[in-house]
């Protein structure tokens, strides 16, 4: 049963977002109408989906942003209206949703790129003396430090798009002298080392696209010859290449969207030749790519397949696509021309149901589409056109409900809708055990 919860009442939206499960509760922010934008949690009942706590009392806002969970306790960012934007943590109680460290005494320390590596959480921030630098934090006051300051004295060495691949954290950062490279840490300050400095001198490689996929990162970097190419790591010096120079002629592929499948990487280029398409590099071993190729050309000739949202739905990649006859539609692909396809014209003919928001949950694939009758509302896929299925049309009509921010917990689904009525509030469905085995929504779906 799919059901909807009226946080703010009537028409006004209580806007839930940033939904992130931790263990079997999810955790959000919405605004009530009366306390601001705080944070609030659910178990998938409407008296059990409640405000945690009025972070900043009264109407004003602390905004909560930036949920990340570590074990089962959340992190956050929050502004209690006395320390300024700092790190917060929560044990789904009032008592237990606590300030962890005011980190710039005078101001916003402003924590960022939240990532969990093991058990132990990093992020970059600002206490107010060595610029932002990267931080880490056992959940005590005590044990929140800076791990290094990589560019000394009071200038950002800002590290970035934080990504964990196994143990080990990687980053880019600019220390001052060698630009924007990449970097690694193992939690400590003399473990903490730029990885290689792609780009030599003071220029910028500028590493982005972090993507972890086996044991290896793979990323975009410029190394001042090839332009923006891909590029992996396995932490080593002599470990960290381009993969391959797939534009080599006219300039830069410009990969981006890294989405790994297994240990295979997907990812969108550009090779000058056949615009910008879907490609894949699978290596062998776990480490040394042995094949990087265009899967397929999509939208055959020098036109864009406009791939997005790709998301490993099992052994598979999904991803929208615009083949230039049939509109941007669902597709999917095990890494063969032969095995990439358009799952199912939800739009028939050349016009778009433009899929959004693809989320993998259990055996089911969810996503957001509009079939030019029912508007955008929520869908569900098992891969096959007969399972590519409108889940309800929560917004009747040609108005659409907009869902969006699937999440998960161990049994419930939720999302944001409006179903033209509540305004934009937070809907859930029960997950149920398929006969295959995995989990999927049991759709009879009507409103709290």
């Amino acid at each position: 049963m799919l059901l909807g919860t009226d946080i703010s009442s009537g028409s006004l939206s209580s806007n839930p977002i940033y939904l992130t499960a931790v263990g079997d509760t999810l955790y959000f922010q919405a605004n009530d109408g009366t306390n601001g934008a705080e944070l609030w949690k659910s178990d998938g009942t409407k008296t059990g989906t409640v405000m945690v706590k009025d972070i900043r009392s009264g109407s004003s806002y602390s905004s909560p942003t930036d949920l990340t969970a570590v074990d089962n306790t959340l992190y956050f960012q929050a502004d209690d209206g006395t320390n300024g934007k700092e790190l917060w943590k929560s044990d789904g109680t009032s008592t237990g949703t606590v300030m962890v460290k005011d980190i710039h005494s005078s101001s916003d320390s402003t924590p960022q790129e939240l990532v969990a590596v093991g058990n132990t959480l990093y992020f970059s921030a600002d206490d107010g003396t060595n610029g932002r630098e990267l931080w880490k934090s056992d959940g005590t006051s005590s044990g929140t430090v800076m791990v290094k300051d990589i560019r000394p004295g009071s200038s950002y060495s800002h590290p970035s798009d934080l990504t964990a691949v196994g143990s080990t954290l990687y980053f880019y950062a600019n220390d001052g002298t060698n630009g924007k490279e990449l970097w690694k840490s193992d939690g400590t300050s003399s473990g903490t080392v730029m990885v290689k400095n792609i780009r030599s001198g003071g220029a910028s490689s500028s590493p982005t696209h972090l993507t972890a996929a086996g044991i290896m990162l793979y990323f975009q970097a410029d190394d001042g010859t090839n332009g923006k190419e891909l590029w992996m790591s396995d932490g080593t010096v002599s470990g960290t290449v381009l993969v391959k120079d797939i534009n080599p002629s006219s300039g830069e592929s410009d990969p981006d969207s890294l989405t790994a499948v297994d240990n295979a990487l997907y990812f969108r280029a550009d090779d000058g030749t056949n615009g910008r398409e879907l490609w894949m590099t699978s290596p062998t071993n776990g480490s040394t790519p042995v094949i990087t190729v265009m899967v397929k050309d999509i939208n055959s000739g020098s036109g864009d397949g406009d791939t997005e949202y790709l998301t490993a739905f099992g052994n598979t990649l999904y991803f929208s696509a615009d083949d230039g006859t049939n509109g941007k539609e669902l597709w999917k692909s095990n890494g063969t021309t032969a095995g990439t396809m358009m799952v199912k014209d939800i739009y028939s003919g050349s016009s778009s149901s433009s899929p959004e928001y693809l989320t993998a949950i259990g055996n089911t694939l969810y996503f957001r589409a509009s079939d030019g009758t029912n508007g955008g509302e929520l869908w569900m896929s098992d891969g096959t056109s007969g399972g590519t299925v409108l889940v309800k049309d929560i917004r009747p009509g040609i108005l659409s409900s907009s869902p969006y921010d699937f999440t998960a917990t161990s049994s419930t689904f939720y999302f944001q809708a409006n179903d033209g009525t509540n305004g934009g509030e937070l809907w859930c469905a029960e997950l149920a055990l398929g006969s295959s085995g995995g989990m999927s929504i049991n759709h009879a779906i009507s409103y709290i």
